[in-house]
């Protein structure tokens, strides 16, 4: 009998996924919670509500900075697990995102500097057995993520277009775990084995946009934001060791011993070719659409032994906002409304099937008060992505989800020389 399921914790990950397990884990992708309202458009956004608007997917948007930019945020996830007739629920919250983006002059452009995860491993899978009168059980699971630190400058050299980059530091460890245990057979020794993956490096990413007028109240921003082959660093430890079986859960595998344990020399390995376009069309403060189509090549990224070769992927987005009536006292008809799509071809192929991920999103612009005397804009911004992804088809296992995103904005006239103090 093969029972399965997926545990964590929000201090060791935020990926329930078992999907999770390929590659690097489960991307989580630049983006902040007003991005992923509108299905994660980010490629062509530069404004939002009238505002430049924070968006590390595409740091040549950072030469729209005319205030200083405080971001950050939470993230929440309720996922649910099924294959065949078997269900299994669960939940967890995390650290989203904190960053700051600051105006350099309308000629120097202006710079970001945040912290946000890159990606989530969380997956656990159980196997019971009986071989003649001995019942054990297998398990498998891996936990741990990678963050990205980074500093980004974009500036416009040319009316109407602009060119930014980001450079990033990349760190984090994944652990995978096996385990074989003997339930009922306390005299005999369980046995654990320990893969820890620490993940170093620098990654480089950039973009352009142009942007112009169409009439006297329409505006069309274009996009173009990827990455090269990034390169980094992989260092494995595995560590075998003995525990000791009991049959309070709370007291099973204690460790015994150490039986084997080596870290094996450093190697590189290749992240994935990105290139991503996309536009959005707005109306002054009332309205915007826009779409993104993405791609990313894992074909080069090196696998572990046994784990199937990663593909190419490719994706699309869309999504918009509006406004109900902008000169409007009441509240309600002044807060940002936001919708939208997403579908993604994975780059993992499981039991010869593409794993898919497709979610419909939506999400609030809330502002708050005004303060110092109109020059601080403050606004809480809510998203929710209602998704699945996987299939109960070949003996696969599907994940539908809804992922939460809380952050907090604000803009501010900051370090700005005043004539009278």
């Amino acid at each position: 009998m093969i029972a399965w399921s997926v545990q964590s914790h929000a201090q060791t990950t935020s990926s329930h996924s078992p999907y999770s397990q390929f590659g690097l884990g489960q991307i989580r992708e630049d983006l902040v919670p007003q991005n992923r309202a509108m299905g994660g458009i980010s490629t062509g956004l530069r404004y939002q509500s009238g505002l430049a608007t924070f968006n590390p997917a595409n740091p040549a948007s950072y030469s729209a900075f005319s205030r200083t930019i405080l971001e950050a945020g939470l993230y929440g996830n309720m996922t649910q697990l099924g294959k065949g007739s078997t269900t299994n629920h669960m939940a967890d919250f995390a650290f989203s995102h904190i960053a700051i983006g600051i105006p350099l002059g309308q000629k120097a452009g202006g710079v970001a500097v945040g912290l946000m995860p890159f990606s989530d491993v969380g997956y656990n899978s159980s196997q019971n057995i009986t071989l003649e009168n001995i019942q054990y059980k297998k398990t498998s699971n891996g936990e741990g993520g990678l963050n990205k630190a980074f500093v980004g400058y974009g500036l416009s050299p040319i009316k109407g277009f602009s060119i930014g980059a980001n450079a990033g530091l990349l760190f984090g460890s994944l652990s995978d775990i096996y385990a074989v245990s003997f339930p009922y057979t306390l005299e005999a020794y369980n046995m654990r084995r320990e893969e820890s993956r620490l993940i170093r490096g620098l990654v480089l990413d950039y973009g352009a946009q142009y942007s112009t007028s169409l009439g006297s109240k329409m505006n069309l921003t274009l996009g173009y934001s990827g990455t090269l082959n990034n390169v980094v660093s992989n260092t494995s430890t595995v560590t075998v060791s003995r525990t000791e079986g009991s049959l309070d859960p709370d007291f099973q595998n204690i460790a015994l011993d150490t039986v084997f344990s080596q870290t094996y020399p450093k190697r590189d390995i290749n992240l994935p070719l990105k290139h991503n376009v996309g536009f959005t069309l707005s109306k002054g403060y009332s309205w915007m659409v826009g779409a993104d189509f993405k791609y990313a090549d894992w074909t080069y990224f090196q696998t572990r032994q046994g784990e199937p070769k990663l593909g190419k992927s490719y994706g699309i987005a869309i999504g918009g906002q509006f406004k109900p009536d902008v000169t409007s006292s009441r509240y309600w008809n002044i807060v940002d409304y936001r919708l939208g799509f997403r579908y993604n071809n994975t780059p993992i192929r499981f039991n010869n099937r593409d794993i898919n991920d497709m979610a419909i999103t939506v999400g609030l612009g809330l502002p708050l008060p005004e303060t110092n005397f109109g020059n601080t804009f403050s606004r809480i911004n809510i998203s929710a992505e209602f998704g699945q992804q996987g299939t109960l088809n070949d003996n696969l296992i599907r994940e539908r989800y809804i992922n939460i995103n809380l952050g907090f904005t604000i803009n501010d006239l900051w370090f700005r020389r005043r004539s009278l103090d």
